[in-house]
């Protein structure tokens, strides 16, 4: 007991300060495709392991050890240092039984927080604040600029003090949050297409330019849809994009000259405008 007070006195709020500085910096520069991360997780926990371990032989075994496969999300892999922390300073972490201890928390929470942190800081915020932020600045506000700055700000704020989390709540944090994080998940999911849904008439332009003669009565094309259904063109490319997308063998960069190749013949032809 008394190892274990001593060890967690040596982790001061300036080496958790430095780990999250660490992970910021190198959790992505020096991705590879052997082990992903694990350079960047080894050179931010490195700190906290030189300062428990005096001994050239130990320091040399716990970087083997913290250098092998890891990969997450990078806004979420702070939780998971600061856990590998406390259970470093608790001397959990013994050169005996500590190697399987330390691949096993990286192990079992690199996967769901994954799974998490894609959803939310992969695909939700970039869509939803970065969609707002463009249709605000194709409009010449400059608000919408400050958005995407204040949202990126956060998210920075956000990923700085996970470490220190982690540290603190450790695997209590896993057990306590599970049911939270797939509640917030479902929610943001569902946000995330309602609102991408509302930008689709208001971003993508797709007009009939169509007309329609019959004797003295004409009729134009995009009036006549717009009773159908206004903005229908717009969900309807959408609809063929999201269709191309889901082909196998077929890539973002096929889709957008596909795309564009059809704007050009229908434009040609007098069609779409």
């Amino acid at each position: 007991m008394e190892n274990m007070k001593t060890n967690q006195e040596k982790i001061t709020s300036q080496d958790i300060n430095s780990v999250s500085k660490r992970w910021i910096l190198a959790s992505q520069i020096t991705w590879n495709y052997e082990k992903m991360m694990a350079i960047g997780y080894l050179y931010s926990i490195l700190p906290v392991l030189r300062k428990l371990y005096k001994k050239d032989d130990d320091l040399k075994a716990a970087m083997r050890n913290h250098v092998q496969f890891f990969n997450t999300t990078p806004h979420m892999g702070g939780f998971i240092l600061g856990i590998d922390v406390a259970t470093e300073a608790e001397g959990k972490n013994s050169r005996t039984d500590g190697v399987e201890t330390a691949n096993g928390i990286k192990t079992g929470l690199m996967g769901p927080f994954a799974g998490v942190g894609d959803t939310i800081f992969g695909v939700l915020i970039p869509t939803i604040c970065g969609s707002i932020a463009a249709y605000m600045g194709q409009q010449g506000n400059v608000t919408g600029v400050v958005i995407w700055i204040l949202v990126n700000i956060a998210i920075m704020a956000f990923r700085y003090i996970t470490v220190g989390i982690g540290y603190r709540e450790g695997t209590k944090l896993i057990v306590s949050a599970k049911d939270k994080l797939d509640a917030l998940t479902s929610a943001a999911t569902l946000l995330g297409i309602t609102v991408v849904g509302a930008l689709i008439p208001t971003v993508v332009n797709a007009n009939v330019t169509a007309t329609f003669i019959s004797g003295d009565v004409t009729l134009a094309g995009q009036d006549i849809l717009d009773q159908i259904m206004p903005s229908l063109v717009p969900v309807l490319v959408v609809a063929a994009i999201y269709v191309l997308l889901g082909k196998k063998k077929m890539t973002s960069t096929k889709a957008i000259l596909i795309v564009m190749a059809a704007s050009i013949i229908f434009a040609a032809i007098g069609f779409l405008g």
